[in-house]
């Protein structure tokens, strides 16, 4: 199944409380939601964290389709070209948009998949290292950097999620990972950035990504289609 995630940022003039509202409670309801192909939809919008820069967007839409496909059919269905697509200006900044199309690895399973994983969430993506290539990126990020993760103090769930092969057919894409923590709570997110577990997460980055294209998002998770595929 493709998962794929999109960034994105309020429209000027708009505030983060009225762009995370717009999205969950209108856009995503009344539009996205509709398109029948989208098997599952969460809106994750952002939170303030202590420990967590500023996030260089304001929410990740996650859409989850079968396969290219149906993905394909999504697009040019009238759910999309006559509803979703026409509202994005109403409330996003969709020139800084950013779209992933990525294959979801869980390293520490939480609750079940067809439920609410409960607490907050951090996003980290990653831009593998200059002259490092992409299956090298991934077996990194798998046995060398997923173990040390595992250990952070307070960890929930722990997905990797891989940009697709087909999207280096096209262009070098903006991030070949982004890679998904849960915690359940804010406060024990913060606890975990601080501890020296998370230290040697940051250290090992060093060994594989491009540092500077690694950003960190907290999130909380809106789920509006799921988790318990349609």
């Amino acid at each position: 199944m493709i998962h794929q995630l999109i960034f994105a940022a309020p429209k000027p003039g708009m505030s983060e409380a009225d762009f995370h509202r717009y999205w969950v409670e209108q856009h995503a309801v009344r539009f996205a939601a509709k398109i029948p192909q989208i098997r599952k939809y969460a809106v994750d919008t952002t939170l303030a964290v202590n420990g967590i820069g500023e996030p260089l967007w304001n929410g990740i839409a996650e859409i989850w389709l079968k396969n290219e496909e149906e993905q394909l059919a999504s697009l040019q269905t009238p759910e999309f070209l006559q509803g979703a697509r026409l509202d994005e200006p109403n409330w996003a900044a969709f020139w800084r948009t950013v779209v992933l199309d990525t294959d979801t690895e869980t390293v520490v399973k939480g609750a079940p998949e067809n439920t609410v994983q409960p607490g907050v969430k951090l996003v980290l993506l990653a831009k593998r290292r200059e002259g490092t290539g992409t299956e090298e990126f991934r077996r990194h990020s798998r046995t060398v950097h997923a173990p040390l993760v595992a250990r952070i103090p307070g960890l929930a769930r722990y997905d990797q999620s891989f940009t697709r092969d087909s999207w280096y057919g096209i262009s070098e894409p903006p991030f070949d990972a982004a890679y998904h923590l849960w915690f359940d709570s804010p406060t024990i997110l913060e606890a975990a950035v601080r501890s020296a577990q998370y230290a040697a997460v940051e250290a090992d980055f060093k060994n594989f990504v491009n540092e500077r294209y690694l950003h960190a998002m907290a999130v909380r998770e809106n789920w509006v289609v799921g988790p318990e595929p349609r």
